[in-house]
């Protein structure tokens, strides 16, 4: 994109914005894309993690890519795209907010597709924030969205835990102009602290302690290579994340899927409360000892978003 506006007036230019897309392409007689669904990927991923759909798309499946067009696009803040990182901004980039995310996408959208108005919105974990901002600031904009293990607002535990990262970030050398030990050891340090959100209550509760050490040591080192510049603007962001005021604006019929098992999110404080909060929408919970559930084991809910599909058309 030639040029992007954060919400506190900062601009950037020349902005580079990765994605992926596929299926099949459907117009009306004004020829505008109507079968789009745009994905919205996790916290520790990027636009490739639409894969975590890609065995619900097969024929006959509910996501059929014969039915629909999908659009996967890295976050703002995600590197590859327009980020801390690889603009090589760190701590002089913008802070963005999650309305900040969603505006990055629909410009994008608009300018690369024409697209103003999408079929449905899929997001899970962090990508649900976005969903739900979406979905609340620009009502008209999509027919459904369905949003797995993910919330409506930062509070209680999952304020704690940003704070606790932002006050980890904070302490090392993170001003600096180049990154020192102290950076690596910050990184091992966040990553220990949520490795426990990344399993179930029963997977951690089956494990011997030298199976978490053993488990916990792959997942640090495997993230050792994140970015803390971009870990710290993201942070940033879900702290100040609370759309809760907003979800009556939702028009978007809405599925919501939650495992009994995650850590993470609360059933009573992040889940429950959406039926009442949100005019049009389905919860589907269900016990389940992996998290990644909804996506890598499809046929836990396949039969739920076929349902839910049925009567949604483009």
């Amino acid at each position: 994109m030639a040029e992007f506006q954060f919400e506190s007036g900062a601009t950037l230019e020349n902005v580079t914005v990765e994605y992926v897309t596929f299926g099949t392409l459907k117009y009306n007689e004004n020829h505008e894309l109507i079968n789009t669904i745009i994905y919205c990927h996790a916290y520790d991923t990027d636009y490739t993690g639409v894969r975590e759909i890609y065995n619900i798309t097969n024929e006959n499946d509910p996501l059929d890519e014969n039915e629909y067009f999908f659009i996967s696009i890295n976050s703002l803040g995600f590197p590859d795209s327009c980020s801390p990182s690889s603009t090589g901004l760190k701590f002089k980039f913008p802070h963005y907010t999650l309305k900040d995310a969603v505006n990055f996408k629909r410009q994008f959208l608009k300018e690369k597709f024409g697209i103003e108005h999408v079929h449905g919105i899929i997001g899970r974990e962090m990508g649900g924030y976005e969903v739900f901002t979406w979905a609340c600031e620009y009502p008209d904009e999509m027919d459904f969205i369905l949003v797995a293990g993910s919330g409506f607002k930062t509070s209680g535990h999952k304020y704690v835990l940003a704070k606790t990262i932002d006050n980890i970030i904070e302490s090392s050398d993170y001003y600096n102009e180049s990154y020192s030990s102290s950076i690596s050891e910050t990184l091992i340090s966040l990553n220990v602290l949520i490795y426990p959100y990344y399993k179930s209550k029963q997977q951690l509760e089956d494990m011997t302690n030298d199976e978490i050490d053993i488990y916990m040591e792959d997942f640090v080192e495997n993230r050792l290579t994140f970015d803390v510049y971009d870990i710290k603007y993201r942070n940033d962001a879900l702290m100040n994340y609370d759309v809760e005021d907003k979800l009556k604006k939702i028009k978007a019929k809405s599925l919501i899927f939650r495992s009994k098992q995650d850590l993470y999110f609360s059933i009573e404080h992040d889940l429950l409360p959406l039926k009442e909060l949100i005019k049009d929408c389905e919860i589907v919970l269900y016990e389940s000892d992996e998290l990644d559930f909804e996506y890598q084991n499809p046929a836990i809910v396949k039969n739920e978003i076929t349902l839910f599909l049925k009567d949604i058309t483009y």
